[in-house]
């Protein structure tokens, strides 16, 4: 009897080596392929990267015709609202102050919120909208407000220019409060288009659990394996995502809630955790969005409101001149850069003072950097995408040879 108990225990033992060494090869096959599509970026390989990039773009194309299609009825509908949109647009009436009155307020709404999903959509990366728009609009609004004692800018020119009225509030009127009303539209679209743009991790893990076919994303791959070495999990990042992971997964829509009302770069994450785990898309989104156009945007806007307050600002200015040695060449370009904007502000139709400070400039030359670095990272990345589509072609014809 002891003999053949030892005799079953050998296969048994053969079998779980083979296994170990089955994983540790595809782990191995895995780190090369990663390491591989890394490799493929635009100051490397320009041409190839160009190439799949665009090999990359033509079958997103595709699969957007073939899903348009499968969706035809909804696309005709979409088409047949549009065209009595258009039909109203374009007839001469009374109609015509309530429809531009709309299209103005749409296209307000729609650029905030498609600044929003660059912000959180990414594609690699996320094009830091807060800071290069949102950010400086509450700043420039706050400082006007400041200025010409009320937050009633003529209309037109505000939004796209802010000049104070021709009969000026009295100093000391302004509030935080009266400063927040003013900005919340544009601060909250934002804060829903960050929300939705979250909406692609959730999809992805929640089709991939469903089918139990594995996603064509690398953050998904690393969530697994996070969950197969949560026991040994030493390191602060690891112990970091696994805590945001197991917050979703217990605490549900208030832990959903508690992740989106914080500047948290682990919210990916959450929305991976949640599509992984089946959570409801309401449960999801509905959280997600209260989280971040609300209570976080709100936080984020009252930050903003605060430190450029008009005293914080005077006081940051002279802070800056006290600096020994550098400050007053220093204290200068920021004193003239706010003496401009004072100005402007009072220059409404006319000559106003055109001459550019190198602050100024720089800020402009930063914005130009950051979208350009958003522009080659969405290349990167969709190029990146087709080498995994040839590698797991490449894989699968292996398998069956």
């Amino acid at each position: 009897m002891a003999a053949n108990g030892a005799s079953c225990e050998q296969p048994q033992k053969r079998a779980g080596a083979k296994e170990k060494q089955n994983d540790a090869l595809i782990r191995e096959r895995r780190q090369k392929d990663k390491e591989e599509r890394l490799s493929l970026v635009l100051w490397r390989r320009p041409v190839t990267t160009l190439h799949y990039f665009l090999q990359e773009t033509l079958i997103k194309l595709k699969e957007l015709t073939f899903k348009l299609w499968q969706r035809r009825g909804t696309v005709f509908l979409v088409l047949v609202l549009s065209s009595l949109f258009s039909i109203a647009y374009y007839t001469e009436g009374a109609h015509q102050e309530y429809v531009r009155y709309l299209e103005k307020k749409f296209l307000w709404c729609a650029y905030w919120v498609g600044l929003g999903i660059l912000s959180s959509v990414g594609l690699g990366t996320g094009l830091h909208t807060f800071l290069l728009y949102l950010g400086p609009h509450i700043a420039s609004v706050t400082l006007a407000a400041y200025e010409c004692g009320t937050t009633d800018f003529p209309e037109p020119p505000y939004p796209d220019q802010i000049v104070c009225p021709e009969v000026e509030g009295l100093e000391g009127s302004i509030s935080l409060f009266s400063i927040m009303s003013k900005v919340r539209l544009e601060a909250c679209m934002w804060g829903a288009g960050t929300a939705i743009g979250e909406l692609p991790p959730y999809f992805m893990a929640r089709a991939a659990r469903q089918s139990g076919a594995d996603p064509d994303d690398e953050d998904y791959e690393e969530f697994e394996e996070m969950l197969e070495q949560a026991e040994s999990a030493q390191d602060f990042v690891t112990r970091a995502k696994l805590g945001v992971q197991r917050m979703v997964q217990k605490v549900g829509f208030f832990g959903i809630l508690a992740c989106a009302s914080i500047p948290n770069p682990l919210f990916d994450l959450a929305g991976i955790t949640c599509g992984h785990f089946l959570v409801p898309f309401w449960t999801f989104f509905g959280a997600t969005l209260i989280g971040k156009a609300i209570i976080k945007m709100h936080i984020q806007k009252l930050f903003v409101i605060i430190t450029f307050s008009k005293h914080i600002v005077e006081q940051m200015v002279l802070l800056i001149g006290s600096v020994p040695k550098v400050g007053p060449s220093l204290q200068k370009p920021f004193s003239q850069y706010l003496e401009a904007q004072r100005n402007k502000l009072h220059h409404a139709g006319s000559s106003a003072p055109a001459d550019e400070n190198w602050l100024s400039w720089v800020f402009e030359k930063v914005v130009l950097v950051m979208v350009c670095y958003f522009v080659i990272s969405i290349v990167n990345s969709m190029a990146q995408s087709y080498v995994k589509r040839l590698q797991q072609q490449r894989h699968s014809e292996e398998k069956t040879k």
